[in-house]
């Protein structure tokens, strides 16, 4: 299908209405504008994703065509307050938090704290100018393999661009809390962030989503995480975004020599989510560990597609995703683990466990490895099933509601998941947020048939 003859999510109009910001002339936006302009010219020759595509045949794609989205070209809100977000802030922060209110910077709500080795920038040169080795990243990763990608680099306005420098450690873990505000008609924004750290230096970086309002937006979110030889970073990240919103985004990670790379990611919110996620391994003996846990309430639909390159010897991959599933909610996972023929001694371990809590739900899950090295340990495995009835018996013989003890017993399988989040408030949240939103799935009854 070409974008060119059909009228899905308006991907013309969409670049017509930001034609000024696309086409800048101002001198400080030069290198921005030709990633911008390459991004438009890829948006007009990629297909628009449909279940024809083997990557997206079991995500729902029905909303792209019956949705006309704007772009969200416009700064943000001014009149927005601390006050008016102090529910989706984490309590005692340290570090620094960069706010960002429909993909732009937003100064009067964010905190940067400065730190040591820390540098903290912004692609709309809100903090500063942008250092030219990150421009240079930026440009350098402005490759487009789909659609979403090819919009994201036309249409970003806004994002953050953090580096780590050599041997610092960052005192307190970096925020990236994303605020969506929804008004009559859906909008589309679309964030770009850039993380580097340089050789030797820790740091830990916390990603979150969030709505202010219950309305259809969609985020076409994209973050490069570079690791240098012996770095690490603890990345945590949060989505849960409200109502009707729409989330997409793309994680790609590059992990140089004994580097490490440890991430938990929690999909709980939105009414269609998809992650995808590539880690590779550039260089020898580097370790990444990922964990996930997915929610999908009644008519909920959450996707998740992992791609573990192991390219050279001697890494360590571990991978452990759990979804809940409740109504006709939907989870996909898609988890590949490509070991090359020179990546020998590879380590790596892939696990997806699902709980149903509803016949009328469903679960796609497709573990993958694809081996060419002959000196390996691999493993794979899924799993998808329904809550024990001898534990939901016990419970109930106890006196305790039929949904409650559901609650329990999903708290109980997730839980495994949310401990490992490194930061406490975060982890809080998380568990809060997860006990809410499944309260919340596992009382409604189930409605009409989802438009998704």
């Amino acid at each position: 299908m070409s974008v060119n003859t059909t009228s899905q999510i308006d991907l013309q109009r969409l670049l017509d209405e930001t034609h000024p910001m696309v086409h800048s002339d101002l001198p400080d936006d030069a290198w921005l504008t030709s990633i911008r302009e390459r991004g438009a010219k890829d948006v007009r020759r990629l297909p628009l994703p449909s279940r024809e595509h083997e990557a997206w045949r079991y995500t729902p794609t029905a909303f792209l065509e019956q949705s006309r989205y704007r772009a969200m070209t416009d700064g943000p809100f001014e009149a927005l307050q601390l006050s008016d977000i102090d529910h989706l802030l984490l309590p005692e922060t340290r570090g620094p938090r960069l706010v960002f209110v429909n993909g732009h910077l937003a100064p009067g709500l964010s905190l940067l704290n400065p730190q040591p080795g820390v540098a903290l920038s912004c692609l709309s040169g809100g903090l500063g100018p942008v250092n030219q080795a990150l421009r240079c990243r930026v440009d350098e990763l402005a490759r487009h393999e789909d659609l979403f990608g090819a919009l994201n680099s036309a249409l970003m306005t806004d994002g953050a661009l953090i580096r780590i420098s050599s041997d610092s450690k960052a005192k307190a873990p970096i925020e990236i809390l994303h605020l969506t505000v929804s008004s009559d008609d859906p909008g589309i924004c679309h964030p770009r962030h850039l993380i580097t750290l340089d050789e030797g230096a820790k740091a830990d970086v916390i990603e979150r989503y969030c709505s202010l309002g219950a309305g259809d937006v969609f985020t076409n979110a994209r973050i490069d995480i570079a690791l240098a030889p012996h770095s690490e970073l603890r990345h945590q990240r949060l989505q849960e975004d409200g109502g009707d919103a729409k989330h997409l985004s793309r994680l790609q990670v590059r992990l140089g020599a004994h580097s490490r790379y440890e991430a938990s990611l929690l999909c709980l919110g939105g009414r269609w989510s998809r992650a995808d996620v590539r880690v590779t391994f550039e260089g020898e003996d580097a370790v990444a560990e990922l964990d996930g846990l997915l929610l999908a309430g009644d008519k909920q639909v959450n996707d998740v597609h992992l791609d573990v390159r192991h390219e050279v010897p001697r890494c360590v991959s571990r991978e452990t995703f759990k979804g809940i599933l409740e109504g006709k909610g939907k989870v996909v996972f898609d988890g590949r683990i490509l070991v090359a023929k020179d990546a020998q001694e590879t380590d790596a371990r892939l696990s997806n466990d699902n709980l149903m809590l509803s016949r009328s739900a469903e679960v796609d899950t497709k573990p993958q490895l694809e081996i060419y090295a002959d000196d390996v340990k691999c493993s794979h495995g899924t799993t998808v099933g329904e809550l024990d009835s001898g534990s939901l018996f016990y419970l109930r013989s106890r006196g305790i509601s039929k949904d409650r003890a559901v609650q329990m017993l999903c708290q109980g399988f997730a839980q495994e998941i949310i401990d490992r989040i490194p930061d406490e408030s975060l982890r809080r949240r998380a568990g809060s947020v997860f006990a809410r939103r499944l309260a919340d799935s596992t009382a409604e009854p189930t409605g009409p048939e989802s438009q998704i």
